[in-house]
């Protein structure tokens, strides 16, 4: 997903969920700063490096592809924006190192999401945002794996949007049965490798990472050979993933970003106290019967950015303005904060729930029996202290 679910449609969720405008705020700009917070980053503000929960492009470009790095691609990656649906899934007659790869493979509704959520619970508004983060990310990221393998993550040719018929999305075609084909036409997707040039929507050409046979180049992370198609709620698709056997599935996005929307409606009324337990495959039941049209419109709208709509929608929620996320707005709070002081800023608060949430799912991974992202167990949220990494 984009900034415009992570930012914006968070803050609708949140406040739908029962949260004030602030708390809202707080919430959506730490799930939308788990896309930003990277090794460069934080080194420019004089933070732990091992807080990391994302990698830019050119930190990508200089990584090694040796074992350790590999792993640690795979604490961030499977941590914040791949979380593995099974870490114990089972596919017949296959290799150990296969099935340590098979299952990372992000999707909704997992044992690790159930611990995300709780993780998050009474430990402040950043670690509830980073938490929204990750489960918005099962949703728009499931089917592929937050590390880097080819024989998990490649696609082929076999590419397919769905296009809706005439008049379809315009009208806001909310109870539209979208796995009908007969309201629309399958039209092949035009890939290619230009990082520079700007998806083409309605050209239906999309940039994607070169194809490498390499197992494990960082040319074959996440949804790379499919580029930012994925991240974009009007995607409905068609395609033969490589852990599929290259057999055709139909990922429907439109369908599935409703249902991470309630999710983190749900989700975030646990956070906030108003519902005493966190169950997988529960939503909020009231969003789609009060304002699911609106929300259909905005995810069915043809637009490779969709932040104006749901600001739009976030400002009529609230009544109060929301502003621009500004990456740049806690950094000097945190850098000019002494080391004793640094636990209670705003950026070392994200810091101490981003620690907490990368522990937990790499000492799971580990737990399984997978070393695929190294050594690791969970550090209990009490002994987690920014001041601790500057010893």
């Amino acid at each position: 997903m984009q900034e415009d679910f992570h930012y914006y449609a968070t803050y609708c969720a949140a406040f739908l969920a029962g949260f004030g405008h602030e708390d809202s705020l707080d919430i959506c700009y730490s799930a939308q700063f788990v896309d930003l917070c990277s090794r460069t980053l934080l080194l420019k503000i004089g933070a732990p490096q091992n807080a990391a929960t994302t990698q830019l492009q050119l930190e990508m470009m200089d990584a090694s592809t040796d074992v350790l790095s590999l792993q640690d691609i795979t604490r961030i990656w499977a941590s914040f924006h791949f979380l593995p649906r099974d870490l114990y899934a089972e596919k017949a007659k296959r290799t150990k190192r296969y099935m340590d790869r098979y299952r990372l493979i992000c999707g909704p509704n997992g044992e690790l999401l159930k611990k995300t959520v709780e993780l998050a619970k009474g430990h402040g508004l950043q670690h509830a945002g980073i938490a929204m983060h990750v489960l918005a990310d099962t949703w728009a990221h499931s089917n592929f794996a937050g590390t880097p393998t080819l024989v998990i993550n490649n696609t082929d040719e076999h590419f397919y949007e769905f296009r809706e018929a005439a008049g379809g999305e315009a009208n806001g075609n909310a109870g539209t049965d979208l796995d009908s084909d007969s309201e629309g036409t399958w039209v092949k997707v035009k890939f290619r490798h230009s990082p520079s040039e700007p998806d083409d929507v309605e050209k239906g050409l999309y940039s994607n990472s070169l194809f490498q046979g390499n197992e494990v180049s960082i040319m074959n992370l996440g949804h790379g050979r499919a580029g930012h198609f994925p991240d974009y709620s009007f995607a409905k698709y068609k395609y033969l993933p490589a852990w599929g056997d290259y057999h055709e599935l139909i990922k429907d996005n439109p369908s599935d970003y409703r249902k991470a929307f309630s999710q983190m409606v749900y989700a975030m009324k646990f956070l906030k106290g108003s519902i005493d337990l966190f169950e997988t495959e529960r939503y909020e039941e009231e969003v789609p019967e009060k304002y699911g049209e609106r929300i259909d419109r905005i995810l069915r709208k043809r637009q490779i950015n969709a932040c104006a709509d749901w600001k739009e929608f976030g400002e009529e929620l609230s009544g109060q303005e929301i502003p621009d996320f500004d990456v740049e707005k806690y950094q000097d709070e945190y850098s000019k904060a002494g080391k004793g002081e640094k636990d209670n800023t705003f950026i070392g608060r994200f810091i101490k729930g981003a620690l907490a949430q990368k522990g937990m799912v790499t000492g799971e991974i580990f737990k399984s029996g997978n070393m695929i992202a190294g050594f690791s167990k969970a550090v209990p949220k009490d002994k987690l202290s920014i001041k601790n990494f500057f010893k």
